[in-house]
């Protein structure tokens, strides 16, 4: 690996931490599972035809589901940034700038998990039209 990748690692693995590893974690599941059901759609696409289908719904779904984790993640996040700054009363703006980009988080790793599997999907099911 070079010094370049170990960076983009570190980076990806810093701002899993800053999202929380809750919803990250969940997220991240419903990513996995999407592409492990593209590929096995991949795989029987020429085999079995209604297996391949029944894949991409789920790869679909998954995906769907990643989204929203993403979304109430962000929501659940900016709800707690929002009670702290309550707490704290006058805060600076680095203060809220900080807490609105981790609550946001969620929302950019779902929305990843949403549009990578879709372009799979796609051509998933120009395979499978074939």
């Amino acid at each position: 690996m070079n010094l370049l990748s170990i960076f983009t690692l570190n980076v990806f693995a810093d701002r899993f931490r800053e999202g929380g590893p809750f919803f990250m974690s969940l997220i991240l599941i419903c990513l996995l599972l999407a592409i492990a059901f593209l590929v096995l759609g991949f795989l029987n696409v020429k085999k079995n035809q209604n297996k391949s289908k029944k894949m991409l719904g789920l790869a679909s779904d998954t995906s769907i589901l990643g989204l929203v984790f993403g979304l109430l993640g962000s929501i659940i996040g900016m709800i707690q940034a929002f009670d702290a700054i309550e707490a704290m009363g006058d805060i600076s703006n680095s203060m809220m700038a900080g807490g609105l980009k981790v609550a946001l988080l969620t929302t950019v790793f779902g929305s990843i998990t949403f549009i990578l599997p879709r372009i799979g999907i796609i051509v998933l099911k120009a395979l499978q039209k074939e």
